[in-house]
């Protein structure tokens, strides 16, 4: 059976289990950031974040499931979703900073980029813009979770290459992203632009 009705998606609350899995992301995100600057002597390394870290990473897998199957949308979800994953993401680099696991470069880049796009974004939606999210889009938000999950693993407290070389990769894929989202964005105007001057 699909997981997809061809009925259009009817609107969803935000008490829906979709939105409560990404709300969930949120509410525990500080956990997470305690975790890992509690294990400031092992450099943001145990068990207890790794675990966290890979649930937190489960409910931006499900939420989009769990609305699809049911068929729904949700303007609040849209808004949230996201906001959610900027928050882990950006919250855990940062904290993986204070306790020397990652230099603050690569982390200032992705928090740029991340902010930067969606203030760009929201330009664009006052021009009456909606860019719809790109799959490349939906795999940086993984691969950034892997670098995180990777720089917690107390088994590569040690590995301080593998760490580096999971986060440039992570920073490739987010400065990758946001550079399609620009010309996606210019390229909107541009069509907008040439269709209200004829």
């Amino acid at each position: 059976m699909s997981e997809t009705s061809s009925l259009p998606p009817e609107p969803a609350s935000i008490t829906h289990p979709a939105n409560l899995l990404t709300l969930a992301r949120l509410v525990f995100s500080p956990l997470l950031f305690w975790l890992v600057l509690d294990a400031e002597l092992d450099k943001g390394a145990s068990w207890g974040a790794f675990g966290l870290g890979f649930a937190l990473a489960g409910t931006d897998f499900f939420d989009g499931k769990v609305a699809r199957r049911a068929n729904v949308v949700s303007r609040s979800g849209a808004f949230l979703d996201p906001l959610a994953d900027k928050v882990v993401v950006i919250g855990s680099a940062c904290c993986l900073v204070a306790v020397d696991r990652y230099h603050w470069i690569p982390v200032l880049i992705i928090a740029v980029r991340e902010i930067g796009i969606t203030l760009w974004r929201a330009r664009w939606a006052r021009d009456g813009l909606a860019l719809p999210a790109r799959r490349s889009a939906k795999y940086k938000t993984f691969v950034q979770g892997a670098a995180l999950i990777i720089a917690v693993t107390p088994g590569l407290s040690d590995h301080a290459v593998v760490v580096d070389a999971a986060l440039w990769l992570a920073v490739a894929w987010t400065v990758f992203t946001g550079a399609q989202y620009v010309l996606d964005g210019q390229n909107a105007l541009s069509r907008t632009g040439d269709n209200t001057d004829g």
